[in-house]
């Protein structure tokens, strides 16, 4: 029995540093855009390539991992060694990969990540395999869990997400769902079917407005609560995050800390989150786990390099603790 499986993307992450870019803002109606600009037909040298994996599924489940619980992996890939090297990462950080799928003619995923001078990033992303995910390639008999967590997948993938959220009601399986602008975009009634079955749901205020057209955060929360999930979660960067439970609304704000890069913070805190309420139970508790982890991650360069194991997030809060208020809805 596994405490958790996630399923999602997995990749092969390239890092590429230069001090080449320019970054531009644009405001309008709608509010600032940021974009990280490049000279036309230059020759760009890249300072430093840093080669790390990837993938929501793969984040998710080393960070599950790491934080001492019994976790496996659900992706697909090709059959070269990028997949190897996901595979191997995996082994390494003690996450199950026996539920991993191998193409034997797509290929696995890989995304190049450039830095910009605010240290937000901007990720050219390759899917590969990951969009082709079939209901009938994963092994139902070994889907034995108390979990399932949900990264974003598209395509034929998207139509697996949804019968495995069938199958984890059928089987009395929890599901816990982080989104991203990819889905976020096409809005609640085409997220419906895994939204109706979700106890925990993650987002960042973006995607939040998009799916409820709400850009207040408390009412993009009780939005999201009526669209089914029992626990919904908005973060917001640097901006406190929020929570509610439909009984209470809960927020905290991060720490200021340098910024390296953002790459896998979302999947960090997503991650923590539901760690958080599998061992204490507690929103408060999991709010602040997330952060520590999702904070930890964000001071690096890779979505997993840094990810805490559960006595380092204990330690860091001791001596740097986060205020969470809580009040009634």
């Amino acid at each position: 029995m596994y405490d958790i499986i996630t399923v999602g993307s997995s990749s092969v992450d390239v890092f590429a540093k230069t001090n080449f870019s320019e970054l531009i803002k644009i405001y309008d109606k709608k509010g600032e855009t940021d974009l990280l600009a490049y000279p036309a037909g230059a020759k760009i040298l890249v300072d430093e390539l840093i080669f790390t994996t990837g993938g929501g599924a793969t984040n998710t489940a080393v960070a599950l991992a790491r934080l001492g619980h019994k976790a496996a992996c659900i992706s697909k890939g090709g059959c070269g060694a990028n997949m190897a090297n996901v595979i191997r990462d995996l082994e390494i950080n003690n996450v199950d990969k026996s539920l991993i799928v191998r193409s034997k003619n797509g290929r696995t995923g890989y995304s190049i990540i450039l830095d910009s001078i605010e240290h937000d990033r901007t990720i050219l992303a390759f899917k590969g395999s990951n969009n082709n995910l079939r209901f009938s390639e994963i092994n139902l008999k070994r889907l034995k869990t108390k979990w399932l967590y949900f990264s974003t997948m598209l395509g034929e993938s998207f139509k697996t997400l949804e019968k495995l959220a069938k199958f984890a009601e059928k089987n009395k399986i929890k599901i816990a769902f982080n989104t991203s602008e990819y889905l976020a975009k096409k809005g609640a009634g085409f997220l419906k079917n895994v939204l109706s079955r979700t106890e925990i749901f993650v987002s960042n205020r973006e995607e939040a407005s998009l799916i409820t057209r709400e850009r207040n955060a408390i009412g993009a929360l009780k939005a999201l609560l009526r669209l089914g999930p029992k626990i919904a979660v908005i973060t917001d960067g640097k901006n406190p995050v929020f929570a509610s439970d439909g009984a209470y609304i809960y927020s905290a704000k991060p720490h200021n800390l340098r910024v390296v890069e953002t790459t896998g913070a979302g999947d960090a805190f997503a991650s923590s989150f539901l760690s958080g309420i599998i061992k204490n139970n507690n929103i408060e508790f999991a709010i602040k786990l997330a952060i520590a982890n999702s904070q930890s991650v964000i001071q690096h360069h890779g979505a997993k390099n840094k990810l805490l194991k559960y006595d380092e997030a204990l330690r860091i809060l001791k001596r740097n603790p986060i205020k969470v208020i809580k009040i009634r809805l």
